[in-house]
């Protein structure tokens, strides 16, 4: 069936881009929301695909590249629609946020009338999420972090978990929805989707891309959408961590710290992560971790205020862990 987006009819079997209008900048010059659509030749899934709603988050615009050069329209049963640059303004500026300083992904599910962030939110939902029966969301950890590539979602919905289980990321943590984010306003209105988090801002981390290409084309196979690529036997038969509980060890002083760590180490409770030092030496604080668990995100600045999160674990024993 054509599938009709931005106002412009993809027929079946077909691919196009599209360029659906956003805003001028003080300059006159039109900045618009690129949509790939792939149309595949039979019925089935509409699965979205989106990167950079923070516009310093680099890695799903190279995965969502990889994913559609190996897909054949005539092959594909469902449909694709791919958003690489969801917030182009702070692609455009290497930012995380909108020019006024606004959280895209807590601006959802937008407003016609709003800030440009909410009108940006509103035009995505109304000519993506809308047209979507499945979404798969990508990420990075924000600045001077970086993270185990890891699949955050709701592992209590069926078809979620399913999802989730399907494109074999190392860890799959059952994550709370925030307010204002693109995965609450799409599972309000009862679309299962994934975040994938993965690597840093504004690098390109070739495992964290491999696993997500790989992942997402496990995904398509699942929903019966493509059939499964040769895929590495390794990753096929990986089987992901189920994480019900995560926590931040936060540093207990300001100073610099040296972590002891590395991205993916299983660590014991009472175990030393790091040690924050002051600038001169005199004095040392060994940051300890309080669980059983696996370090799935860390600070990369070694420059550290108290209260700072420094080492992000999955937690083995959910029924362990305290409120931050």
């Amino acid at each position: 069936m054509t599938l009709e987006i931005g106002g412009i009819k993809v027929p079946a079997g077909q691919q196009q881009q599209i360029e659906i209008p956003v805003a001028r900048l003080p300059t006159q010059t039109m900045i618009s929301l690129p949509v790939i659509v792939i149309n595949g030749s039979q019925p089935g899934p509409k699965l979205w695909l989106s990167a950079a709603i923070h516009g310093d988050e680099i890695n799903g615009v190279e995965i969502i590249h990889q994913v559609l050069n190996q897909i054949i329209p005539q092959q594909l049963r469902g449909t694709i629609i791919a958003v690489p640059i969801v917030n182009v303004f702070g692609f455009i500026e290497q930012s995380r946020y909108l020019p006024d300083r606004r959280d895209l992904n807590r601006s959802f599910p937008g407003s016609l009338r709003g800030s440009l962030a909410s009108r940006l939110a509103y035009l995505f939902m109304a000519e993506i999420v809308s047209r979507s029966t499945h979404g798969i969301d990508l990420h990075t950890a924000s600045a001077h972090r970086i993270n185990l590539p890891q699949i955050r979602a709701n592992l209590d919905d069926p078809q979620t978990y399913a999802c989730a289980k399907a494109f074999r990321a190392p860890i799959m943590i059952h994550s709370q929805m925030r307010d204002g984010s693109l995965r609450q306003a799409a599972t309000q209105k009862g679309i299962p989707v994934l975040l994938y988090e993965a690597g840093e801002a504004l690098r390109f981390n070739r495992q964290a891309i491999q696993i997500g290409v790989n992942g997402i084309l496990q995904v398509m196979a699942t929903l019966g959408m493509y059939e499964n690529p040769i895929l590495p036997e390794s990753t096929v038969r990986n089987t992901p961590i189920e994480i019900r509980k995560t926590h931040w060890v936060r540093a207990s002083k300001s100073g610099i710290l040296m972590l002891t760590v590395k991205l993916g180490s299983k660590v014991e409770k009472k175990q030393v992560l790091g040690v924050i030092s002051d600038a001169f030496g005199n004095q040392s604080v060994k940051v300890r971790s309080p669980y059983e668990g696996l370090v799935i995100g860390n600070q990369q600045n070694p420059l550290v205020n108290q209260g700072d999160g420094i080492v992000h674990l999955a937690v083995f024993n959910p029924d362990a862990v305290h409120d931050d």
